[in-house]
């Protein structure tokens, strides 16, 4: 009777490594993680496969360079051309579309520097530029740095080192809640913003310049660099992502009844520049 209560719990134990195996690693953004968008939809994905998901949100910059370590199976980011270039560099698999939403800019309601009437996105940071009205930057190698910083590039403005220009060096939410508190003007995605409960007397003051498009891939990590990585559990939520269920669960995902990221995947019919009616992100 002991000897066959031994044996099973030596069974029952020797159970748990493998049951506790059968997870993946995905690096992705912040944006994904804490507009509520990943905690919505992987359960999902884990009720269809058993697979569980283990989130690292941190900036795309960061991400990468977890993926770049072999830290991570999966990376889903929302910078094209460090994307591109973690593949190019045999890091990962195919990069695949799996959805977009917008870029804004946000600030003060009375809008000192005067951007809500801008033409386009650069003028609208060249009037924050001339009017050195404060400007708040993550500064830290994200998605959204790196956007902010080619746009600022674009329209030809030169940042100076400190005064109106600051950077804080940290994440979306924490940028967002200095930049309330000091009145100053802040890059986020609008699924962030919408999200963000400390708005104060802060508005969305700038968006719809096709510039300020932000579409997330997913990649696999390369099993050939990473022999030790999940690739087929990866794999599997790669194609889910894009397959019409994943997208529809993307579609479905809502903050105060808006709709915060939109499916593009190539699986899916219609994709962004053909569809006859626009993602509500485009707005």
């Amino acid at each position: 009777m002991i000897r066959n209560m031994c044996l099973a719990a030596a069974i029952w134990l020797a159970a748990i490594p493998a049951a506790a195996a059968e997870f993946i690693t995905v690096a992705s953004t912040t944006s994904t993680e804490n507009s509520g968008l990943l905690s919505e939809i992987l359960p999902k994905f884990t009720e269809k496969t058993g697979i569980e998901v283990r989130v690292v949100a941190v900036g795309t910059g960061q991400a990468l360079r977890i993926a770049r370590n072999g830290d991570a199976d999966l990376l889903l980011v929302h910078h094209r051309p460090s994307e591109d270039a973690f593949v190019a560099e045999g890091y990962g698999l195919e990069r695949r579309d799996v959805m977009y939403n917008d870029f804004v800019l946000i600030g003060p309601g009375d809008d000192p520097a005067g951007i809500s009437g801008a033409g386009d996105v650069s003028e609208a940071l060249v009037r924050i530029a001339e009017a050195e009205a404060p400007f708040l930057s993550r500064g830290d190698d994200s998605g959204t740095h790196k956007k902010e910083l080619e746009l600022w590039a674009e329209a030809g403005v030169t940042l100076p080192d400190g005064g109106w220009y600051l950077e804080t060096g940290s994440g979306m939410g924490a940028t967002l809640n200095i930049g309330v508190a000091t009145g100053a003007y802040v890059l986020t995605d609008r699924g962030t913003w919408i999200t963000f409960g400390n708005k104060r007397d802060n508005e969305l003051l700038f968006s719809g310049d096709p510039r300020l498009f932000n579409p997330y891939g997913v990649i696999v990590v390369n099993p050939e660099r990473f022999p030790h990585a999940k690739v087929e559990a990866a794999q599997a939520l790669s194609d889910w992502l894009v397959s019409a269920e994943g997208q529809a669960a993307i579609g479905a995902f809502q903050i105060e009844g808006l709709q915060a990221f939109c499916p593009n995947s190539p699986e899916k019919a219609g994709r962004r520049e053909q569809e006859e009616e626009r993602c509500p992100a485009d707005r």
